[in-house]
């Protein structure tokens, strides 16, 4: 069965077709999971997509509409996670020489370096980018947050490879603005 056909049915609330459907996508969920971890635990990995299905399945049927959505919603999960585990870090302990981020680095591997205050400030940024431009901040979250490359959001978005490299510029530029204070 086609997911977009699962993703229909699990939309109308049947929970085996939800199930499905990230059974279905879990090797790509892990994959990118994986990505953002580079050479960390590969049970990092799988805890960071088995909370992900778990924020995703705890509101309900699956109101996504299709693959690109779905994966849309798994980024902005990932990215709730990595944030929650950031403040829990950074509110553990305050203080401490703070790195700065590069949008080239992925949000996992900040945490994992004890970064918190970069993701929070990327976080702050994209809170505000969001209001300004919502896809431009949902283009960050799938690069950054579920560490999708640009060819693959061309894919799963159907827009032009080039477009999404010339927003990706404009996002970098902003939150990089917005970060530096420049």
């Amino acid at each position: 069965m086609e997911i977009t056909e699962l993703i229909g049915k699990a939309r109308g609330g049947d929970r085996d077709a939800s199930e499905r459907v990230f059974a279905l996508l879990y090797d790509e969920l892990r994959r990118l999971a994986a990505s953002q971890l580079r050479g960390e635990a590969p049970m990092r990995a799988t805890s960071l997509v088995h909370e992900t299905y778990l924020k995703l399945a705890r509101h309900g049927p699956l109101e996504v509409s299709d693959r690109a959505h779905y994966f849309a919603l798994a980024a902005r999960a990932m990215r709730n996670i990595v944030i929650d585990h950031a403040r829990a870090r950074s509110a553990a302990r305050r203080g401490g020489a703070a790195q700065a981020a590069t949008l080239d680095t992925t949000a996992l591997q900040i945490a994992a370096e004890d970064r918190g205050e970069d993701v929070l400030a990327l976080d702050d940024a994209l809170n505000r980018l969001a209001e300004l431009d919502a896809p431009l901040a949902e283009l960050v979250e799938m690069r950054f947050y579920a560490g999708l490359e640009l060819t693959e959001i061309s894919g799963i978005t159907g827009r032009s490879e080039r477009s999404i490299k010339r927003d990706w510029r404009r996002a970098r530029a902003f939150l990089q603005h917005q970060i530096v204070g420049a």
